[in-house]
């Protein structure tokens, strides 16, 4: 298992529903209308793949920081 994830946000696929800073104000905030991540890495927690697979445009990415596999969102 994974000790590390990094967040990414592809900031031209974003159309700024601000539903991940919503559900993981933690993790993500809005930066001019866009979905920012407040941390490149983080430490593994559900509610950073909830914010991702919520993303109706699947601009967040989560992978393994460690061999940067594909977490979320699924294919």
């Amino acid at each position: 298992m994974s000790t590390a994830w990094r967040i990414g946000v592809d900031s031209h696929r974003c159309i700024g529903t601000s539903i991940c800073a919503g559900t993981a104000p933690e993790h993500f905030r809005m930066v001019g209308g866009r979905s920012a991540p407040l941390a490149d890495v983080v430490v593994p927690a559900e509610v950073v793949l909830d914010a991702a697979e919520s993303c109706p445009v699947e601009a967040i990415t989560v992978r393994d920081a460690t061999d940067d596999r594909l977490i979320a969102p699924e294919e």
